[in-house]
């Protein structure tokens, strides 16, 4: 739900670098039956795809510390002031970068999309999933939330209207019942009602990260996200007054800490090599690198939380990858 480095410099970053409907990589075989543009992704995958892979990986390393760092935040903050604060400080982040380099405002038919990332991205997931994890622990809600992927996945489908082949929906349904049976399992054999919040999240966030994707072909991801949060500054400020003066705030180090992490790496620049990543090997193929976010979020509950670790989750992280190997090799 954020060390990493987009590795692109700041003086690269302008629309002319950003994926074109021309050159992009898509999820779908052109005529033939092989991708356009030399088969990129058959065999060894081409630098577009390694590259586009990193980033995506980078963004699921960043979204990993989301849930520690939001239980954190609610050590000092109430759950409305957390994310208003968060939403808040993620957009001035993303307008000091778009006044800095003068990018233009996006053109009035790419609105409602940012409007979907705002919705899903922005608000919903971070706002449901901070609602949760007041009563749910941080493991808990990272194997909830591990559906994400095959959620995303077939709001893709249904939105791009492209058709992954048998193969990539085969390894995902298996990537999904082992996150399914590793959440049961978890959780004793039934659901918490935290996972009504968490379910929740799941559909806004696909939503948010299907339409982002889209976007991203359009537009570098870091505008995706940046136009996105600018978008609810106005709501996110006035949030953030009223809640801050309804809830108590306990200011300790652990609770800045988590704050600072949610709004700068889990919202900006998690979401921007995210996106971005997307743009470049596809939304259906990047979702499935986060089957791999919530037993990296299990091992920061460890290592940061004080969390217990399962003895079945070493076993479910080496599943879980394999099914990753087979989505990433089965030819859309």
């Amino acid at each position: 739900m954020t060390p990493e480095n987009s590795a692109t410099p700041l003086r690269s970053i302008a629309v002319d670098e950003s994926p074109r409907p021309d050159s992009r990589v898509p999820d779908s075989p052109g005529p033939g039956g092989r991708p356009p543009g030399g088969g990129a992704l058959e065999g060894l995958p081409g630098p577009r795809v390694r590259g586009g892979t990193a980033l995506a990986s980078l963004g699921v390393l960043a979204f990993s510390l989301t849930f520690p760092s939001t239980v954190w935040g609610l050590e000092s903050f109430g759950p409305w002031s957390f994310v208003a604060l968060r939403c808040a400080l993620a957009a001035l982040i993303a307008g000091a970068f778009l006044l800095a380099l003068r990018v233009p405002v996006p053109e009035r038919r790419h609105w409602p999309g940012l409007a979907v990332v705002a919705g899903g991205v922005v608000v919903g997931f971070p706002l449901l999933t901070t609602l949760a994890l007041r009563t749910s622990t941080s493991s808990h809600a990272a194997v909830v939330v591990g559906l994400l992927p095959l959620t995303t996945a077939a709001l893709a489908a249904v939105r791009t209207g492209r058709r992954p082949s048998r193969g990539f929906w085969l390894a995902a349904l298996a990537g999904a019942a082992v996150v399914i049976v590793f959440t049961v399992q978890q959780s004793g054999g039934a659901l918490s009602g935290a996972d009504l919040y968490l379910f929740g999240a799941l559909l806004v966030c696909a939503a948010g990260y299907t339409e982002g994707g889209r976007l991203a072909r359009a537009m570098p991801g870091w505008q995706v996200i940046g136009w996105a949060l600018i978008l609810c500054l106005p709501a996110a400020v006035v949030g953030a007054l009223l809640a801050l003066a309804a809830e108590p705030v306990r200011l300790t180090a652990h609770g800045v800490a988590g704050l600072a992490w949610a709004a700068a790496g889990s919202m900006f620049l998690g979401l921007y090599v995210w996106y971005r990543g997307m743009a470049a090997i596809g939304i259906a193929r990047a979702s499935q690198l986060q089957l791999a976010q919530p037993l990296l979020t299990l091992v920061w509950s460890v290592l940061l939380l004080g969390e217990p670790m399962s003895a079945a989750a070493p076993l479910a992280a080496g599943a879980v990858l394999v099914c990753i190997a087979a989505t990433q090799r089965a030819r859309a």
